[in-house]
């Protein structure tokens, strides 16, 4: 369907017991038979979806244990900083200039955003294979990094299309939180058998196995519905609202979380791999990290019920300054891992408390085309902050300082702002 007015309209088909979709439960079991996929035809739109997403994540779950005992992290650091800053730049150097150019016009074509998740899908089928030929050489880093950039353009695609496949903006939060939900457990559960060969057979098995999970969201994208994001341009009282005070905070302060999960991966992938058993370690600092996304999803809608919108999103950053402040003063290996946990579940709570806010402070504004111009945004603070670690040598008491001062900054600025306004009025 197309959303029209502003307003995404959503799957009529859908029995009016299910608001938004499916149980992490119906996913796994819509996943566990995957020979049977026509019967995704059959399915509402947000559970095609769901199950797509929940590939997508079991994939990059797997690439990352893959990862975890190959060239990538076992090389030393600092020959690892020089080849991860050329590809961070080489990598993300397109992205940031041709996203927001491209996703305006993939937004008014009918199928864009699902044809740039096919296209992605298929692309993480070739770079695993890839990468399992070429895991012990050098070449590996490219591929690493295009992958992440390939899961970036994923993630806007898929923020753009959720507005189209649920029955009402009111269910736009929830929807999301479920979709974090079923992410973090799929996640969880692939880690296991990926484990598993990566015991008893090797990293290139493992990243064969990642290329059969992404084989299997290739043909899930098929099933997703070829609905038009935004079919008309942003109209004036769009543009006025997206840019209203309440958003442009909630924006930068969503900024600011998001680039310190981006901070926080690159900088334990680095500072790690100087500690003893760096690998485990930073095997352990993602799984936490993953656990605090997945509580963060579970949470957000229960804890915007008792706080406003706004109390939420600076909740959050406050939570990551006052835990990045006590890590930097502990500054052991156990309490950076729980930063990273710390900040990933801060993320999570702000970005449900953003949403939330855009639907509440922008009733014109499309919510494709607004979802995915600013989840483009909050990706691109994410590559910029990783890019922090990268080019400079920080240990990781260091690390947490700069992510307190980065978010004492942003509520500075935010507690600041009305008197800032006040003072030029």
């Amino acid at each position: 369907m197309v959303p029209t007015g502003g307003r995404a309209v959503g799957d009529v088909t859908h029995p009016p017991r299910s608001l938004t979709g499916p149980s992490i439960g119906v996913v796994a079991q819509s996943i566990s038979v995957g020979g049977r996929s026509l019967s995704l035809a059959s399915q509402s739109k947000f559970r095609r979806l769901s199950i797509t997403h929940a590939a997508m994540m079991a994939g990059d779950a797997a690439m990352v244990v893959a990862l975890a005992d190959s060239m990538f992290l076992s090389i030393s650091p600092a020959e690892g900083r020089d080849k991860v800053l050329l590809f961070l730049v080489v990598s993300f150097a397109p992205f940031l200039l041709i996203a927001p150019l491209i996703g305006p016009f993939l937004d008014r074509v009918a199928g864009g955003r699902r044809t740039v998740i096919q296209i992605v899908a298929c692309s993480r089928v070739v770079l695993s294979l890839l990468m399992a030929f070429l895991v012990d050489n050098v070449a590996l880093f490219p591929l690493v990094f295009a992958a992440l950039v390939l899961q970036k353009s994923y993630v806007i695609s898929k923020s753009a299309i959720v507005p189209s496949v649920v029955r009402s903006e009111t269910e736009l939060v929830e929807a999301n939180s479920k979709l974090g939900l079923v992410a973090g457990f799929v996640g969880f559960v692939a880690v296991l058998p990926a484990a598993l060969i990566q015991l008893v057979v090797g990293s290139r098995a493992t990243l064969v196995y990642a290329a059969l999970v992404f084989a299997f969201a290739v043909v899930a994208s098929t099933y997703l519905s070829a609905d038009v994001v935004a079919r008309h341009e942003a109209g004036e009282a769009e543009k006025v609202q997206l840019h209203s005070g309440s958003v442009f905070v909630g924006s930068i302060v969503m900024m600011l979380l998001r680039g310190s999960v981006g901070f926080m991966l690159f900088l334990m992938a680095f500072w790690l791999r100087t500690q003893s058993a760096g690998a485990a370690k930073f095997g352990a600092a993602v799984a936490l990290a993953s656990i605090g996304t997945v509580i963060g999803n579970a949470s957000a809608r229960y804890i915007r019920r008792r706080i406003s919108e706004e109390q939420m999103l600076f909740g959050a950053l406050g939570m990551a300054m006052v835990v990045a402040f006590l890590a930097a003063l502990v500054g052991s290996v156990a309490a950076l891992i729980a930063l990273a946990a710390v900040v990933n579940l801060a993320g999570s709570i702000g970005r449900l408390g953003f949403e939330a806010m855009l639907q509440r402070d922008a009733p014109s504004a499309n919510r494709g085309r607004a979802f995915a111009t600013f989840e483009t945004r909050f990706q691109l603070a994410w590559a910029v902050a990783g890019l922090v670690p990268v080019v400079i040598t920080l240990s990781g008491p260091e690390g947490a300082l700069v992510v307190g001062i980065a978010c004492a900054g942003g509520l500075g600025f935010v507690l600041a702002r009305p008197r800032l306004v006040g003072a030029t009025a």
